[in-house]
């Protein structure tokens, strides 16, 4: 490095310069947009806004996340496929929803795999959330961590729902993926297909019979008002990604990396308590409001739902279904 014809106090001035450029150049800021499509009282938007915040606090600000819940990125197809090419930042989406741009998503939804939250937990935080995250990383879109949808049940408007013969001809809103829409169909209803956003005004008005999601959903998007059953069908236990675009994520220093990764891995933790502890609660919550709430004995609807997993068996491979046997048995 020269610096000819400069005052001794410029050259000083010079080198510094070059030294602190290094800085500055690592500490650039990062703002990210996080989009989800549920209400802001749901777990995912309070466990959103608690990364935001922690995320902001351990990288000192280099690292900004706005949250935008209810759906105001776009539907939860629009930010996967935003997400693919960069034009959008963040989100929180459930794991099937990757379905479309990647079909071996699905098994995170066959019907009835996990009998208990915690065997999911193991799997998602263990092997089988690592090559899933391959998957998606083949796609641009980076796991941070995996929260919880948590068991979904079935509402109906007209008639309670006991057993598998209680759906057959009922016209239900499912999510826009393959291995659900088998899923009720197998169980002979009438499943399709329509963006979360548009449902409460589909069931108000008659569009739909039933559809079918956690409680915590059931109770923020107050389906209770445009149903009047609920049956504790637990038919599939949901996984929820926190994900980034790889063009924003490659633009995270080092450190701040680590910062995010920890902070993802906390708020996992409290989303997933959250989910716990208020299932018993929603119950009660939902009969206050009207709703009849009864359980039913899963064991015909789990005969009646065998050949999804026959179906989906060589869409999945092998190795990813010896990963899920691996932790549900």
């Amino acid at each position: 490095m020269k610096f000819v014809g400069m005052t001794a106090l410029a050259k000083v001035a010079a080198v510094l310069g070059c030294f602190a450029a290094v800085p500055a150049m690592a500490q650039n800021k990062v703002q990210i947009r996080l989009g989800h499509v549920l209400a802001e009282s749901h777990s995912w938007n309070v466990a959103a806004k608690g990364f935001a915040e922690d995320v902001a606090k351990a990288t000192e600000g280099r690292v900004t996340i706005q949250v935008f819940p209810s759906g105001q990125l776009g539907t939860e197809k629009d930010v996967v496929e935003g997400l693919q090419i960069g034009t959008m930042q963040g989100g929180v989406i459930g794991s099937g929803s990757f379905q479309p741009i990647e079909p071996r998503m699905g098994i995170v939804e066959l019907p009835y795999a996990w009998p208990t939250r915690e065997k999911a937990f193991a799997a998602f935080d263990g092997e089988m959330g690592t090559e899933l995250a391959k998957l998606l990383a083949a796609k641009n879109i980076v796991v941070l961590s995996w929260w919880e949808n948590g068991y979904r049940h079935i509402t109906t408007k007209k008639a309670p729902v006991n057993k598998p013969e209680d759906l057959k001809g009922v016209k239900i809103r499912v999510t826009p993926d393959k291995v659900r829409l088998d899923t009720f169909r197998a169980l002979g209803a009438e499943p399709a297909p329509l963006a979360f956003g548009e449902l409460y005004s589909a069931l108000q008005q008659g569009v739909f019979d039933a559809q079918e999601n956690p409680l915590s959903i059931i109770d923020s998007s107050s389906f209770a008002d445009v149903q009047k059953y609920a049956a504790l069908t637990g038919h599939v236990w949901g996984a929820a990604c926190l994900v980034v675009s790889k063009r924003i994520w490659d633009q995270v220093g080092p450190a701040d990396k680590d910062a995010v990764l920890a902070a993802a891995a906390k708020w996992r933790d409290e989303q997933r308590k959250m989910v716990t502890a208020s299932d018993q609660q929603l119950v009660e919550k939902l009969t206050a409001k009207g709703m009849t709430v009864n359980k039913v004995d899963p064991t015909p609807f789990i005969a009646a739902v065998q050949p999804v997993w026959k179906s989906q068996e060589a869409v999945y491979g092998p190795a990813l279904m010896a990963l899920l046997d691996k932790y549900r048995k």
